[in-house]
């Protein structure tokens, strides 16, 4: 009790590295500390670092072409943690079940492809820890590219084109032709990897696009009722509280448990960033790995915290001289005043954050509990209006 009651009043620290405070947070709530989820991190970031390598590459080569000279393309996203943490996730049961297993625990560059056979018979299967590690590595693979595919298609919906840089003075137009053409690059190996695989996982796939891509055509309805709240409607209000805050799922997900679909903009914020998550999770099922409902909770839960508490909570300003609505505009829309929205965030992103950290704990993995109490104590929440002082 006093080694955890210490490890929070470090984590509280703030001139401590951030990891490192959410490495004590998480032992100090939870009690886990696994120094081998310490050292695994480390080397799933290797790992993944030489997979958007490769897409970089892919990105550059087309860039080259379209601009007629080379291009240095550089991407910064925290978008692939969740396929890092499932990596991870993997990694650590194979090296569970075959310890000191130098193939698990040093797998060869060149990954074997799953066959088409072994993804025809789904997720209900006893793997090797080998195969295990194998399918996962392919699998990350594909997932990277399609959620750094996804990202471009969002960056060239919104116009915002801040995640990624080159090395010349771009403008706007030529950024978002950068976009475009990485978009298309990435399109195109994509279309061409899921040809190779079984109709099971392209579907998979494009139910997570089409479902994701069903929420931004409704961004313009979403813009509609943010402009008319501002001038004072109050039954744009009233449609922001029902359609966007506690909107009712059409097709509910079967990740989640009511006690998720009942959270304070569930449906919105799965549609928008969850059901890519999903998606990707699926991948691996029908790889035949064995994804926990309470690590796919996680996931889930933890992306859409993030979503909020990093992005939604930096971008205020931005999004709402915008008139963009997302979870934290819409709660300085719907709330009396400034600190009680203020509050409102907090405890919005508290409630995803700390279930998030529940079901990793549950799924037995101390990789995913330590980035969600990451995600958490990277926040600056205090760029809001309204901080109670």
């Amino acid at each position: 009790m006093v080694l955890k009651t210490g490890a929070g009043v470090l984590a509280d620290r703030r001139r401590l590295p951030t990891a490192l405070r959410a490495v004590l947070g998480y032992y100090a709530d939870t009690g886990v500390f696994d120094a081998g989820s310490l050292s695994l991190k480390s080397e799933i970031d290797d790992r993944t670092e030489a997979m958007v390598d490769d897409v970089t590459d892919r990105i550059e080569a087309a860039l080259e072409d379209d601009f007629g000279c080379p291009v240095e393309f550089s991407y910064d996203t925290k978008l692939i943690l969740p396929a890092q943490l499932t990596l991870g996730y993997v990694y650590r049961n194979a090296r569970q079940q075959a310890p000191g297993d130098p193939v698990i625990d040093t797998i060869a560059d060149g990954v074997p492809t799953v066959d088409e056979t072994a993804l025809e018979q789904g997720p209900a299967q006893d793997l090797a820890p080998r195969e295990m590690v194998v399918r996962a590595e392919q699998m990350t693979r594909l997932s990277i590219e399609a959620l750094i595919d996804g990202d471009m298609r969002d960056a060239i919906n919104d116009d915002e084109f801040e995640d990624f840089e080159v090395d010349f003075d771009a403008s706007e137009a030529d950024r978002r032709r950068v976009a475009e053409v990485a978009q298309s690059a990435l399109q195109s190996h994509l279309d061409g990897l899921l040809e190779d695989m079984p109709p099971v996982v392209e579907n998979a796939y494009q139910w997570a696009v089409d479902y994701s891509e069903a929420h931004q055509d409704r961004d313009d309805y979403f813009r509609e009722l943010m402009t008319a709240a501002e001038d004072g409607d109050a039954d744009a209000l009233t449609d922001i509280r029902e359609a966007y805050k506690f909107a009712e799922y059409d097709e509910a997900p079967a990740t989640l448990t009511e006690t998720e679909k009942k959270l304070p903009y569930s449906k919105t914020q799965y549609a928008r960033v969850g059901v890519l998550y999903d998606g990707m999770l699926d991948l691996y099922r029908l790889a035949g790995l064995d994804i926990d409902d309470e690590f796919a909770k996680a996931i889930v839960l933890a992306i859409i915290g993030a979503q909020v508490w990093l992005d939604d909570v930096d971008d205020y300003e931005d999004d709402r001289a915008e008139g963009q609505l997302t979870p934290v505009t819409a709660e300085y829309l719907l709330a009396p005043d400034d600190e009680a929205a203020y509050r409102r965030v907090v405890d919005v992103t508290e409630q995803y954050l700390d279930l998030a950290k529940s079901y990793a704990t549950a799924a037995d993995s101390p990789l995913t509990g330590v980035a969600v109490e990451y995600i958490y104590r990277s926040g600056n929440p205090d760029v809001l209006p309204g901080k109670p002082e």
